[in-house]
């Protein structure tokens, strides 16, 4: 039987232009530059100003993931692609130059969700997700908890969705207001190693009897902290920040872990996978392995290089598509900055049409 062809993927969301080589679920050489530093002083990700970054960085990027696999461009077989969600013009960025390079290369080209990515991600490194299993997935624009049997082949089931702000986003927006560097979620981390967990009360959202149990709100929370910030900075004493951040990643691990352990029971799946940005957090990372552990519930969480956006992941799921024998995406394929996750592939009516005529 032959090696599958050698997927390139293309990741470009937000601001990390991200190239990643996958065959057969190996993981073969990729890259990353990030654009981070440019959008520090606005306090968040302009997208003119990513989507500018994107197109100096595609073509070295995809160069130096080639020379660390020890590759050349005519070795690629597939391109594989971010479509949606993100930001607009970003997408279009990575879209066009994936195009380019299918073209060029003559190999087929297909359209990836990027939290399908995000999911596969977790792939590369321990191997075929069990099925089924229950994926949370925590990142500065989403928290979803996910119901995933073959992230090829079959339909992803939407437990439940943050309402409001993502986690990461929370992190984002009260790190700025406790004085810490943009982006917020490594900066809490650190800070909160020095900090007392138990030190301030905060909030733990969507929790009560007779709230959605996996849904999620962090707006609360956000808005909990920027309060007890005022209130010490207004009675002069100088804001005890490691407490602050230790409190709010308490309370955002908290929720987090106790969400998807419970839909693991409740669904009696045996297997949580945590991908993401923020699965890179500590204290996300300790509290899931403790709380899976007291559940006889196996933990599987990617290596911090494969949490944050990177074109890994969407290699990865180009690879799976190609091996479950999903038809690739027309050249004319269009990006969907607000896509819903259905399937891995954007587009969901192939496998279904298949399983349907065989």
């Amino acid at each position: 039987m032959s090696a599958s062809p050698i997927v390139l993927g293309i990741e470009s969301s937000c601001d990390e232009t991200g190239v990643g080589l996958v065959r057969d679920g190996r993981l073969l050489g990729h890259a990353v530059s990030t654009s981070i530093a440019e959008h520090v002083r606005f306090g968040g990700v302009v997208p003119e100003i990513a989507a500018r970054a994107h197109v100096h960085a595609v073509t070295p990027t995809v160069r130096a993931a080639l020379e660390s696999a020890g590759l050349r461009r005519g070795d690629i077989g597939a391109v594989a692609v971010t479509t949606g969600p993100g930001l607009a013009t970003a997408l279009q960025v990575g879209v066009a130059a994936a195009k380019g390079f299918a073209l060029a290369l003559d190999v087929p080209l297909y359209g990836v969700h990027h939290l399908a990515g995000h999911v596969a991600a977790d792939t590369l490194e321990h191997g075929p997700l069990p099925d089924p299993s229950v994926v949370l997935i925590v990142s500065g624009g989403h928290t979803s908890l996910l119901l995933v049997r073959d992230l090829a082949r079959d339909p992803i089931v939407h437990l439940g969705d943050t309402l409001d702000d993502a986690a990461g986003e929370c992190f984002d927006k009260v790190a700025r207001v406790f004085g810490l560097p943009y982006p917020g979620g490594p900066a809490i981390d650190r800070a909160a190693r020095d900090g007392d967990p138990d030190s301030v009360a905060f909030p733990r959202g969507l929790t009560g009897p007779r709230d959605d149990p996996y849904a999620f709100s962090f707006s609360g929370l956000k808005s909990a902290a920027a309060r007890w910030a005022e209130r010490v900075r207004a009675q002069g004493a100088e804001l005890p920040v490691a407490d602050g951040a230790a409190a709010l990643q308490e309370a955002v691990a908290d929720v987090l872990t106790r969400k998807a352990v419970a839909a693991c029971r409740a669904h009696d799946v045996r297997t949580l996978v945590v991908v993401g940005g923020v699965a890179a957090n500590s204290r996300v990372r300790s509290l899931a392995a403790e709380r899976c552990a007291a559940a006889g519930i196996a933990l599987r969480v990617p290596p911090p290089r494969l949490c944050t956006d990177n074109g890994a992941m969407i290699a990865a799921v180009g690879d799976l598509l190609i091996r479950a024998g999903a038809a690739p995406a027309p050249l004319d394929v269009s990006i969907d900055p607000s896509a819903p996750l259905e399937y891995a592939s954007l587009r969901p009516t192939a496998p279904a049409a298949r399983r349907a005529a065989g």
